[in-house]
């Protein structure tokens, strides 16, 4: 059995003191065992590749890991705007980093992807979502310098890691050494306007690798 690292559930009127924020929002609340955020506007986290500009001001609660881990949260939105986005970051420096998360799309079908940053450029592999969830669970793992992305549906409104999980990217972080401490936790954006809300459940972190 792994070491639970950090197993935050939101059960408390206040955060774990492992967790710290990077730029919160001026709108989050613990609400019901579940932290809420409702991200200001113009926030977002890219850098340079195909639209030019470099954003490094989106909402990222995070927690100093070192060697394998695996990181779970269960998280449900409520998007506003296009590019609304929240899920799981793992950041090295401004120029290194990767997010997972569903990016809205009002016209065209939601946009479940990662994005990973080397070298100050960043990259997106995206797959449709359906626009017809708003909840999802995933999960990131770090093995050596690379890591895995995965997701998995849950039960309506249900936390729970029964199913199968699904791969959908696996990167290496070209600052990562597989030695060094790296930031990770939870993140959400609202590159346009505000008025997305997103909650989530809860935050898991293992130290080690996924039991095969």
């Amino acid at each position: 059995m792994n070491t639970i690292l950090l197993d935050e559930n939101f059960d408390q009127k206040t955060l774990n003191a492992k967790l710290q924020w990077y730029n919160p929002s001026q709108n989050w609340q613990i609400r019901d065992s579940w932290l809420i955020i409702e991200p200001d506007a113009n926030t977002d986290y890219w850098r340079k590749t195909h639209y030019g500009f470099i954003a490094d001001n989106g909402h990222f609660l995070w927690t100093e890991v070192t060697g394998d881990m695996i990181m779970t949260t269960h998280v449900c939105f409520h998007p506003a705007h296009q590019y609304d986005q929240s899920g799981l970051m793992v950041r090295l420096s401004p120029t290194c980093w990767l997010k997972t998360s569903v990016e809205y799309e009002p016209h065209e079908p939601d946009r479940l992807g990662v994005v990973v940053t080397n070298d100050g450029y960043s990259d997106w592999s995206t797959q449709n979502f359906p626009g017809n969830r708003d909840e999802l669970m995933l999960r990131v793992r770090r093995e050596g310098s690379d890591y895995f992305v995965e997701y998995l549906l849950p039960d309506r409104r249900k936390h729970t890691e029964s199913g199968t999980w699904t791969q959908i990217r696996m990167a290496h972080l070209h600052e990562d050494d597989g030695q060094r401490p790296i930031q990770c936790g939870l993140y959400a954006c609202s590159p346009k306007e505000a008025g997305y809300r997103t909650e989530f459940e809860f935050l898991k972190i293992e130290a080690g690798r996924v039991s095969v």
